[in-house]
């Protein structure tokens, strides 16, 4: 086998086959677009539950909590508006990782102690409001059906990927390693487990869900890092993941917080679910502060790699030296792989930017839940479009950077010598790290002064 399945394949079916990733990432957008002042208050509060309507209710949890008042009188304190109501802000109340029971209780109490200053000093409650959050069923159908239809279709294509690397004769490079690793983040976070959750009290969903979505961010990072960096390196240097310490040791770092700050919340309510980091000034501090680093270090993280997709381009335009030497057959051979690879960055990078806008918006707001009677058909829409395109981008990856059966040139007899002093010339390689695709052997080509 020589180059990959990206170099190889003819122009017409390279379109054929963007033209139908397309097709299915505006598929994967539509189909989300189809959803429908510091008086602390103590609550005694408790859960309960059933299958029918004749059984005896089940204790599920039982707490003491407490919430801070924000309250507000809007309009004037006269005698004329005597009898009005403080309007108070939504409080944090409580939060299940899985509903598989039909019947659920919930108990309120506000006791009052007065030697203990236990609910003193926050006025007569009148009315209490208690707003539902929640996945509603047709987002649940259509998340559902796309973790169902994506599973298999990545697993299929990553074990083609790799039955195709280990035919080579040569063992995997780091990029080619890369590849398969994110491939395998993808099929974790694919896995339907949801389903289980109809007819399983599984309480920690959530926590894995969002365990199984940090892994994905943690592998998805660092493969930019060295799918960038691999075609910046020089035979030296290139094919060691130790020389990507200094990038993928942040992003690791930053996963290991990010998993830290969710095990704070997540974690406590596998337990209590009304405890809420919100719930005390300190933690709504310290959450806010985490979730601003994290947009800032997205977004450094974004415009660090734009800058060695821009290197990379630079690069690979320092070779294009080479070209005018060539025969014109060869010459605009090298052409086409050059606007091919540059076309796959520039996709790569509108991918993360994506995904860089994607993690800030889900950190501050779960766009595809439903809010008392409005639904944010948008978010729940963009939610289903960057799942959909990550798990195309992943495929295409995978398909176009497999080896190819077909090799450049086999049918071509004449400019035989021609073609490979041309080969020597562009691609002198150390032979046991050829890298994927000549355009891999191209840029890693030490320069020659």
């Amino acid at each position: 086998m020589a180059g990959a399945i990206i170099e190889n394949m003819s122009t017409k079916k390279l379109v054929i086959l963007g033209v139908i990733l397309l097709l299915f990432q505006a598929f994967a957008f539509m189909v989300g677009g189809l959803i429908e002042d510091g008086a602390m208050v103590t609550i005694d509060v408790g859960l309960a539950y059933r299958d029918d309507t004749v059984s005896e209710w089940t204790k599920m949890a039982h707490s003491f909590e407490q919430r801070k008042l924000s309250c507000n009188f809007t309009t004037d304190k006269t005698f004329e508006n005597e009898g009005r109501y403080y309007e108070c802000d939504l409080l944090p109340f409580m939060e299940l990782g899985s509903v598989a029971h039909k019947y659920y209780l919930v108990n309120v109490r506000l006791p009052v102690n007065e030697r203990k200053k236990v609910n003193v000093g926050i006025g007569e409650i009148k009315d209490i409001r208690l707003v539902g959050i929640h996945q509603n069923g047709g987002f649940t159908k259509v998340w559902f059906a796309m973790k169902t239809f994506l599973t298999p279709s990545i697993l299929i294509i990553m074990i083609w990927y790799w039955r195709r690397i280990t035919m080579m004769s040569r063992p995997p490079v780091l990029l080619e390693k890369m590849i398969l690793a994110l491939g395998i983040s993808m099929t974790f976070i694919n896995i339907p487990v949801e389903w289980f959750s109809i007819g399983f009290n599984w309480t920690w969903m959530l926590l894995f869900g969002d365990i199984r979505q940090g892994v994905f961010y943690s592998m998805l990072l660092s493969f930019w890092i060295i799918f960038c960096g691999e075609h910046l390196m020089d035979q030296t240097e290139r094919n060691r993941f130790s020389v990507y310490w200094k990038q993928v040791g942040p992003i690791v770092f930053g996963s290991f917080c990010l998993f830290i700050f969710d095990m704070c919340e997540r974690g406590v309510q596998l337990t209590n679910p009304f405890y809420s980091i919100w719930a005390s000034e300190v933690g709504t501090e310290l959450a806010m502060a985490f979730i601003i680093v994290a947009g800032i270090c997205a977004c450094l993280y974004f415009l660090f790699l734009c800058f060695m997709v821009f290197q990379v381009f630079r690069n690979i335009s320092g070779k294009r030296t080479s070209l005018p030497a060539m025969s014109k057959a060869r010459r605009l051979h090298y052409e086409g792989l050059i606007f091919r690879f540059k076309f796959l960055m520039l996709v790569t990078l509108t991918c993360a930017a994506m995904t860089v806008i994607f993690f800030i918006i889900s950190q501050v707001n779960e766009g595809h839940w439903q809010w008392g009677g409005h639904t944010v058909e948008v978010n729940s829409a963009f939610f289903t479009g960057i799942y959909g395109m990550w798990n195309l981008y992943v495929f295409a990856i995978m398909f176009l950077y497999a080896p190819s059966h077909k090799r450049y040139g086999d049918d071509q007899s004449s400019d035989a010598g021609a073609n490979s002093g041309e080969d020597i010339q562009l691609t002198t390689t150390i032979t046991h790290v050829d890298g994927p695709t000549e355009i891999y052997k191209m840029t890693g080509k030490e320069a020659q002064e």
